[in-house]
């Protein structure tokens, strides 16, 4: 099993692949890979807060999806970062869960699959 990751600089993304023949929900894959990457979650939420410091009243998730890949390859060279889009949705409530006062600043659908 791959080691956790806690920092963002110089850090080596780990993927989440499952055994041939056991596919796994996006839940699971999700848990697996917030497992090995919990850096992903602590920036996301530095990048909210600061957002929400700056007057911000909503945020999107993909936004900060996208802000997290720009910095990660600026910062990094020669590995590939992999950020599963299918995690956007598991991300935004782990933050409202983690910061229940951002709430109002996500929009936040039900699942379609677990």
């Amino acid at each position: 099993m791959a080691s956790v990751q806690d920092e963002l600089p110089g850090l080596v993304i780990h993927t989440v692949r499952q055994p041939d023949g056991q596919p796994a929900s996006i839940q699971a894959q999700f848990e697996t890979f917030h497992q090995l990457n919990p850096w992903v979650l602590r920036a996301l939420e530095t990048l909210t807060a600061d957002y929400l410091k700056r007057g911000a009243r909503r945020v999107g998730i993909g936004m900060l999806f996208e802000v997290l890949r720009w910095r990660y390859v600026t910062a990094t060279e020669g590995d590939e970062f992999r950020l599963n889009n299918n995690f956007r949705s598991r991300y935004v409530r782990l933050l409202i869960e983690r910061h229940p006062d951002w709430a109002c600043a996500f929009e936040v659908r039900s699942l379609r699959t677990d």
